[in-house]
């Protein structure tokens, strides 16, 4: 059995996919939410993608954390790593549930999920594969510096590849302070940098 981390952020907390977090998985899959991702599923399809999604641990070594609320610990939704067969390269993905949609939590995962494969797994690079009608998920690729990469092996010739900064790119970047900062506005809409003036 793969060694899942358990990671951590201001609101949220990682975990691997337990069978008590599949109904939520299982709505938001059977619905217009996951029209991007190959969406909506029938009940078949659902648990067979669900069973993907555990399986993908013990294949690759990494895949994706449900994605709990630290202060109640429902699930909102999932984030991690991902490279099913004919995937061209190791993908960072996600989904939030609709109900929890807008609230930062994608960016906040995401972010947490990328630092993890960097630092403690060692990861080179990443990339997302989207599908470009996907304006919400592009934008968040955006936010978080990816940028469309033309040249890029495409999934299924349907999607857009965006390319993730690469580990020394990020590290004390302008770019990963103003991620941080966006994801404590979420957390506190009050909330003003050190050094910024108040009016």
């Amino acid at each position: 059995m793969t060694d899942i981390p358990v990671l951590s952020t201001h609101r949220l907390e990682l975990r691997a996919p337990e069978p008590q977090d599949y109904p939520d998985f299982k709505a938001t899959f059977a619905s217009y939410r996951s029209r991007f991702m190959g969406g909506p599923l029938n009940p078949y399809e659902t648990w067979m993608l669900y069973a993907a999604e555990i399986g993908h641990w013990q294949i690759r070594g990494f895949g994706m954390w449900m994605v709990h609320l630290r202060e109640t610990g429902e699930t909102v939704g999932m984030a991690g790593g991902w490279q099913p067969a004919k995937w061209p390269e190791r993908e960072i993905a996600w989904i939030i549930w609709s109900d929890r949609a807008g609230r930062g939590y994608a960016l906040e995962a995401t972010a947490r999920v990328r630092r993890h494969l960097y630092e403690d797994r060692g990861w080179d690079g990443a990339v997302s594969y989207l599908d470009p009608k996907d304006l919400d998920s592009i934008r968040l690729c955006e936010r978080l510096g990816a940028k469309k990469d033309h040249s890029a092996s495409s999934v299924d010739g349907h999607d857009v590849c965006y390319r993730h900064p690469e580990p020394a790119a990020l590290k004390g970047s302008q770019l990963a302070h103003g991620i941080e900062m966006e994801i404590q506005n979420y957390i506190d809409p009050l909330f003003k940098p050190k050094g910024w003036a108040i009016d």
